[in-house]
């Protein structure tokens, strides 16, 4: 059976995958040397971008604001995956051009970057967005210029759209995995929810919500929002303290991070005395708090640096080789690394840089030794993938302490709407 007539099967750790191969892991090179590829007249009926010799896509994300902390690792990894396959001959025989543009974490920001880049640059496809608000912001763009956004952040679910192509987790691979494993090991009944005020915090802890009164049996005894950017907790942690709940479960982003988690210590609440489970701290986000603040704290993602997989020790060298020794990966990093990697595959199989050819080229693609081990891209354009747990430590990594099978995305979980 060939590779590409055989069916997925989550439960190896080594398979093969497609002829858009990663060059890391000593796999074929692009079949197009540069500006061998077709003709360009072949592969761009709609009006992109595209020369004879070069394709030019977009990155849309914070370079600046209180989401650089997170966003960052993105962009370098998306470059990373750009110039890797740039030096391995390109896609269709074309070099990638980058035009960068910064959402300065400003959604309204976010929906002018991307008109610009699909009405003006006429961009293949773009790399970006990080908050649900930045992507609900840019979609209606996206859908009405029929662009492609590859859209690297774990979030809340609730959506599926032609023009978007999901490569980090959704609720049922993330919160509803992670709950599972806090109710089951930790024994957590009683829960406090802590998240940023925006859609995907919200509508996270909704999802949490009902899972843990409906499945866990179990009891919400708090819930608090804070806007972004926020520096003050204490009347938060001193509500924690006194409703001493099983569990606190977190979505907290960028920069309020370094506060939150630094008040929490100096508080003197530290995760061996109250347990916390979080979806939004990755080792982007630990390199700004510090790992003696994180000490003990658990987080659910598909990825951690520490992953002992071969793809996964190959990608950790060619960052640090790229971006220093000192450079950490967090799950959306490396989540914006596929991206990349998933539009060369579709492009190549497709034949085209045409946005709807690309899109129906996609679903099924494999790639089982990615840094994160095996991914499919199903047909509602989500990624099958595995939950990982992480404790982590004082060195600013993190400990896997629980890993699932293989995970069938499901971004409209039924009872959780």
């Amino acid at each position: 059976m060939s590779d590409k007539n055989r069916p997925f099967n989550p439960t190896r750790r080594k398979l093969m995958f497609g002829a858009a191969a990663l060059p890391l892991l000593s796999l074929p090179v692009s079949r197009y040397a540069f500006g061998a590829g077709p003709a360009t007249s072949a592969v761009n009926t709609t009006g992109l971008a595209v020369t004879d010799t070069e394709v030019t896509v977009g990155q849309l994300h914070s370079a600046t604001g209180t989401m650089a902390i997170s966003e960052t690792g993105s962009i370098q990894a998306e470059q990373l995956a750009i110039d890797q396959i740039n030096a391995m001959g390109g896609v269709l025989g074309r070099t990638i051009k980058v035009i960068k543009e910064d959402g300065a974490s400003d959604w309204p920001t976010f929906a002018e970057k991307s008109k610009k880049l699909l009405v003006n640059d006429k961009v293949a496809t773009v790399f970006g967005c990080w908050t649900s608000a930045s992507r609900k912001a840019v979609l209606p763009i996206f859908e009405k210029e029929n662009g492609l956004l590859y859209y690297p952040t774990f979030y809340e679910g609730l959506e599926q759209s032609k023009n978007v192509i999901y490569t980090g987790q959704e609720a049922t691979q993330q919160i509803l995995a992670g709950l599972d494993w806090a109710h089951k090991t930790l024994g957590a009944k009683t829960f406090y929810l802590v998240g940023s005020d925006y859609i995907w915090p919200r509508t996270s802890m909704k999802i949490a919500r009902k899972h843990i009164e409906n499945v866990l049996k179990g009891k919400v005894v708090g819930e608090e929002y804070y806007p972004l950017g926020s520096t003050q907790f204490g009347s938060l942690i001193n509500k924690i303290k006194l409703k001493k709940p099983d569990l606190v479960f977190g979505a907290v982003v960028g920069g309020s991070n370094v506060a939150w988690f630094k008040q929490l210590n100096a508080a003197g609440l530290t995760f061996k005395k109250q347990p916390m489970l979080t979806i939004s701290v990755t080792e982007d986000e630990v390199l700004g708090i510090g790992g003696e603040n994180v000490e003990g704290l658990y987080s659910s993602m598909k990825y951690f640096q520490s992953l002992d997989l071969p793809g996964n020790k190959k990608f950790v060298d060619a960052f640090k080789k790229a971006y220093g020794p000192k450079a950490v990966i967090g799950d959306v990093t490396e989540s914006g690394y596929l991206g990349p990697w998933l539009w060369k595959m579709a492009v190549e199989k497709a034949g085209s840089f045409d946005v709807d050819k690309v899109v129906a080229a996609s679903p099924g693609l494999e790639w089982n030794d990615s840094p994160h081990g095996e991914l499919k891209l199903d047909p509602n354009h989500h990624l099958w993938m595995r939950t990982r747990i992480g404790e982590w430590q004082k060195d600013g990594q993190a400990k896997i302490v629980f890993e699932s099978d293989v995970i069938k995305p499901d971004p409209f979980p039924e009872g959780y709407q």
